[in-house]
């Protein structure tokens, strides 16, 4: 049985960030059972970011002893005009994200997949988010936009996705989660679950906040009024060269990432860089290797093998690393990761009509 240190380093090693790390402390201590949530609109064929490192994120979590509950986002993705708002597809491409999930490699045995179109239809928890939309101002609420994809402006967002942040509230305390673990994107909700739930008798969850993977492309530099300011850009499904999805074939990752934004010997805002640190050096086990290989010409050096991410990033700012010896080898392992995937989705009938329907829907900004 792991210590309560050990769990806190598991954790840690999946929080960008924690609100509050000596809280988390304190209910690893108290021995009781955990739960942990996070909650995905299906919209699309689904990411590396959603899928492998998902699984990798769920893995550390469970082995720390915490129940992991993912909430299939159906209604919300509905009430936030995905896919227009056609339900149907929604929870179409619900199943297809459940079935990515099960090929994965995320260990299922405290995982409890749950559909937010069945909280829905208890009235406690229209109940509760009645009471939750009590505790602000309209104001308030409109600040975690964010967490839709959307702009903090009222005049462009629907009365739905206003209901939107008091539902995602709601789902913390109707599923029991004393850890909100979402990406960094979605910090602003959880610090108002954080108020609310102490306004309305529950609790406060400790908010442990994953690293969002940048797209593939070039990040924007911004002029004009925001002169010396750059943009970030996140993995967009409307984009498909932005990002890995967990399906694309090795010709589609080998052409993704060889096109992908890579400057020789520049660590920020590197995609590539990024995939390294946060999926291959985490999957050693899965592809059945102790350190990360690149392939060179011979005369620059040969073959070259890493243990850690540090030494590759060290080598890789020495310029000691070409960006495309390092995207073949980023190539080759996420096909390898990816493989399970597409073998199941190849295999299993009901896996592959999903994937077929979800290819025909038209994602929505």
């Amino acid at each position: 049985m792991l210590s309560v240190d050990e769990r806190l380093k598991l954790i840690k090693g999946v929080g960008e960030e924690i609100i509050q790390e000596d809280e988390l402390k304190e209910l690893l201590k108290s021995n009781k059972p955990l739960i942990a949530y996070d909650g995905f609109e299906p919209s699309g064929q689904i990411h590396i970011a959603q899928g492998l490192l998902r699984a990798i994120n769920v893995n550390k979590m469970t082995k720390a002893g915490v129940k992991f509950k993912m909430l299939v986002a159906d209604w919300h993705a509905m009430a936030n005009n995905k896919l227009d708002g056609d339900l149907n597809k929604i929870q179409t491409v619900g199943k297809y994200f459940i079935e990515v999930w099960r090929a994965s490699g995320m260990d299922l045995s405290n995982v409890e997949f749950i559909w937010a179109s069945d909280l829905v239809k208890d009235s406690d928890y229209w109940m509760l988010v009645l009471r939750i939309a009590r505790t602000n101002k309209l104001a308030r609420f409109i600040r975690t936009a964010q967490i839709m994809g959307r702009e903090e402006s009222s005049e462009k967002l629907s009365a739905a996705q206003i209901i939107y942040p008091c539902m995602q509230v709601a789902d913390i305390f109707t599923l029991g989660a004393h850890i909100t673990q979402l990406g960094m994107d979605q910090r602003k909700v959880n610090m108002l679950a954080r108020e609310v739930g102490l306004q309305l008798g529950f609790w406060k969850p400790v908010v442990v906040s994953h690293h969002m993977l940048l797209s593939l492309r070039p990040p924007i530099k911004l002029v004009g009024e925001k002169k010396d300011m750059t943009l970030e850009l996140k993995m967009s499904k409307s984009k498909p060269d932005s990002s890995i999805f967990m399906t694309d074939s090795t010709e589609d990752i080998r052409r993704k990432i060889n096109k992908s934004y890579c400057p020789e010997g520049v660590v920020e805002m590197n995609p590539i860089l990024e995939y390294c640190r946060y999926i291959i050096f985490e999957s050693f086990d899965r592809l059945g290797v102790d350190e990360f290989t690149v392939e060179r010409p011979e005369r620059f050096g040969g073959k070259i093998s890493f243990r850690t991410y540090k030494d590759l990033e060290n080598t890789f700012v020495r310029k000691e690393l070409h960006p495309m010896d390092l995207k073949n080898a980023v190539a080759q392992a996420l096909n390898k990761l990816i493989e399970p995937v597409r073998h199941h989705f190849k295999e299993n009938t009901e896996a592959y009509k999903l994937e077929q329907e979800v290819k025909k829907f038209k994602v929505t900004r």
